[in-house]
């Protein structure tokens, strides 16, 4: 056995006495209790009220793969690490993941079912290795149609991906960028009369649309005059722009992921902005308390940790999830819903390249133990 696969042995096995994954929990449950451990909300509820003050009940345990991307994309003829999806998902859930969110369907070209899952059969393979590995697929970064008023070739990828997350069992279908990268409410209003068109196709196949946010979702909308030479407003009012989608889409029809990291670097880099009457104002963030306000806004979660780094422009380094400054245990005590949420493990540089081309899956089993430790 390499020193790879005895750290994973190792982790897995501190994984499982933390927390069982949904097949072991399955197998290890009978009659009504394992029926209301795999119900939704309402059920799930009452297993987290008999965790014993576990936050991130097993179930809800999850990550998205865009962490291990590397893994994924590795070529499993040159490697004797897992690589390619269904090698992937196996390492995921022998760790003790619960369920996972898809960052797109690409995988190296040498993998079992070749380089593109984004098909009809496609979801069919993927849908037998989640099962096989005790796996649910939770969402998808994947395709939001860039056209609007929508064009026949956009719509019908948006539903070509609707018909894949329906065949992977998905209860939400996303993306990984802002609804718009503009600081202006007239671009911000487009894109909330799109969102909602979306929102509700999504909601006709049976599906919650979210979108997922960055630092710059949370800073200042610019929505007051004066006028620049383009006829563009200078100020702002003190909304930010995110806040300003949440209050302009239909909650019946578009949901929201907050990256939890990117939420706090929001709070340290977005704090001033310019009055209408031209006044420096300034303006905390508080993550948790818009999570508050509408917490069933909030199906999905990253959880990506930062440690303190005031000397870089973000004001944080990301770090295995457990290993950092972001008080996890108080926002997951404090947000509402409890057992509602999916939070989903996510590192950007987990990846750690050739010279440690295992580091990503052996961060996800550091962070799944530490996820697992969570009480309140």
């Amino acid at each position: 056995m390499s020193a790879y696969e005895e750290e994973m042995e190792t982790a897995g096995n501190l994984g499982r006495k933390l927390g069982l994954n949904r097949r072991q929990f399955l197998a290890a449950t009978t009659g009504m209790a394992a029926v209301a451990a795999v119900t939704a909300a309402g059920p799930m509820k009452s297993v987290a009220r008999a965790a014993n003050g576990i936050l991130v009940p097993p179930p809800r345990r999850g990550i998205i793969l865009y962490t291990v991307r590397d893994a994924i994309s590795r070529d499993p003829l040159s490697s004797n690490l897992p690589s390619g999806f269904r090698a992937v998902l196996q390492e995921l859930g022998r760790i003790g993941y619960a369920q996972v969110e898809f960052a797109g369907y690409a995988q190296h070209r040498n993998a079992e079912g070749g380089a593109s899952l984004e098909s009809v059969e496609g979801a069919r393979l993927l849908r037998g290795w989640l099962d096989d590995s005790g796996l649910v697929a939770q969402g998808n970064h994947g395709f939001i149609p860039g056209s609007w008023p929508l064009n026949q070739a956009d719509l019908d990828r948006f539903k070509l991906h609707l018909e894949i997350a329906n065949i992977l069992g998905m209860k939400h279908v996303g993306t990984g960028n802002d609804p718009t990268s503009s600081a202006y409410k007239a671009d911000w209003d487009v894109a909330a009369e799109k969102w909602n068109a979306l929102g509700q196709i999504a909601s006709e196949a049976g599906l919650k649309l979210y979108t997922h946010n960055h630092d710059v979702a949370y800073s200042f909308l610019l929505d007051s005059g004066p006028l620049d030479a383009q006829g563009r407003p200078t100020r702002s009012s003190g909304i930010r722009r995110l806040e300003y989608f949440l209050q302009n889409t239909d909650p019946k029809h578009v949901w929201l992921e907050m990256d939890i990291f990117w939420a706090h670097v929001a709070q340290y880099k977005h704090k001033a902005y310019t009055a209408p009457d031209g006044s420096a104002q300034t303006q905390i963030f508080n993550p948790l308390g818009v999570v508050q306000a509408q917490t069933m806004r909030f199906p999905l979660f990253h959880a990506k940790d930062g440690k303190i780094n005031t000397g870089t422009a973000n004001g944080y380094d990301m770090v295995p999830f457990g290993t950092g400054d972001i008080d996890y245990k108080s926002f997951f005590s404090e947000m509402g819903a409890k057992g509602y949420h999916n939070p989903m493990y996510e590192q950007d540089n987990a990846p750690g390249g050739t010279a440690n081309p295992g580091q990503s899956l052996q961060y996800a089993a550091l962070s799944y133990n530490n996820i697992s430790k969570l009480r309140g």
